[in-house]
């Protein structure tokens, strides 16, 4: 009865058969023994039926713990010898991925973890090697993103975060009209974008297909997008531009704060949107923004093109209202403002291309990075890029190819 138990949650079929189960309770450990009970297989490499049997090897796998004891899974495979193609050739398991020391059911609980948590403490948990897991994430990410189809792709995001301290960068596509990560890379340069439109033709996309490429203001990105993605419209996205407004506002501050003691201790104040000021900066900020001060000055120019982007008006009247606004800025006697609109007039088609767009922005590819960020400093950082990019791809790539947590049908206990 126990051997037949473990065949179904093992999820085994004939001629696979649990042999034998050892429990050995002082070691804390279960063993589970399966055989092959066949005299004869397909050939794993050409496919050919009824091959002989050659020889066996052993082989162990670690399994998901069995209540309070580890689980080991052991098999002498066998290895078939092709009359057809003559080669000898081990079989494959259903049990586990080619290669692997683990089952798919530890792997796939150990993906589930690695998304919540940094992987020094899912292997802590686990009992296994930090080196293992991130064996286990850099093939099954590999595996699954392989396996997607990035054909229908038409909005991308493209922006950077960075992968270490210094001057170490990851550059992130995403799918905007699916809130999706689709490639990953490092650096943040131009040749960035030539290596996407090469993995996006692997992944039967067209680079000529990409109408819209939405970005910050970053030269290089622009370079490559005209090179490479020539039939796309370049978009300067709302998010981008009031960024660039709030450093604005920001240097002013500075400069003014050096003679006016009442800037001191209000930075924040001035960055973040009014309508999201706690009780204590709604109190410290009664009348700072109305007053004569530059910074005060700068801020109510920051807001009203803050205001531009959140009326959503259609593009003709958003075009209207930025062009208003920009002669404002262009009379306002503060030099970082006037550089602001002198940068907004050098990039006005793709300012106008996101207002056309039906207000294009990146703030899903902004929230992305944040979680990428909380997640490397949750880990203390990653040793490389690639293990930064896999976390990225198996938190945000939302790839449909890899194993399900397999707790997730367990009943939850109120």
């Amino acid at each position: 009865m126990q051997e037949a138990l473990f065949c179904q949650a093992l999820g085994l079929a004939e001629p696979w058969a649990v042999e034998r189960v050892a429990l050995d309770v002082a070691r804390s450990r279960i063993d589970l023994y399966i055989v092959w009970r066949a005299s004869s297989a397909a050939c794993p490499a050409c496919s050919a039926a009824e091959q002989k049997l050659h020889d066996h090897r052993q082989r162990s796998w670690r399994h998901l713990d069995f209540f309070q004891f580890e689980a080991y899974v052991h098999c002498e495979l066998p290895r078939i010898a092709c009359s057809v193609c003559q080669a000898t050739s081990q079989l494959g398991v259903p049990w586990a991925r080619e290669g692997s020391r683990f089952t798919l059911l530890f792997e796939a609980l150990s993906l589930t973890l690695a998304r919540e948590m940094p992987v020094s403490a899912c292997a802590r948990i686990l009992r296994c090697s930090d080196n293992a897991l991130w064996r286990q994430i850099d093939a099954h990410v590999g595996l699954a993103r392989a396996k997607e189809s990035y054909a229908d792709v038409q909005v991308i995001g493209i922006d950077e975060t960075s992968c270490a301290k210094g001057h170490s960068y990851i550059t992130l596509v995403h799918d905007l009209s699916k809130a999706q990560l689709i490639y990953a890379t490092p650096g943040k340069d131009a040749g960035t974008v030539e290596r996407f439109t090469q993995d996006l033709k692997t992944h039967q996309g067209k680079p000529e297909a990409i109408k819209v490429v939405c970005m910050d203001m970053s030269k290089a990105f622009i370079a490559g997008a005209a090179k490479h993605l020539p039939a796309a419209a370049v978009a300067f996205d709302g998010f981008h531009v009031v960024q660039l407004a709030n450093k604005a506002v920001d240097a002013v501050r500075r400069e003014e704060a050096r003679h006016e003691s009442w800037l001191k201790k209000t930075r924040w104040c001035w960055l973040k949107d009014k309508a999201k000021w706690t009780a204590k900066e709604q109190a410290k900020m009664a009348w700072l923004p109305h007053s004569r001060l530059k910074t005060a000055r700068a801020w109510r120019i920051k807001e009203a093109l803050r205001d531009i982007y959140a009326r959503r008006a259609d593009a003709a009247l958003s075009a209207q209202a930025l062009k208003r606004w920009l002669h404002w800025a262009q009379r306002s006697q503060l030099h970082p403002i006037k550089e602001l609109a002198k940068t907004i007039k050098q990039h006005w088609a793709g300012i106008l291309t996101a207002f056309d767009a039906s207000h294009l922005h990146t703030g899903y590819v902004e929230a992305v990075n944040s979680l990428l960020q909380a997640a490397k400093a949750k880990a203390r950082g990653y040793g490389t890029a690639s293990h930064f990019i896999a976390m990225a791809l198996l938190i945000a790539g939302k790839l449909s190819h890899l194993p399900s947590n397999p707790l997730q049908k367990a009943r939850a206990i109120p």
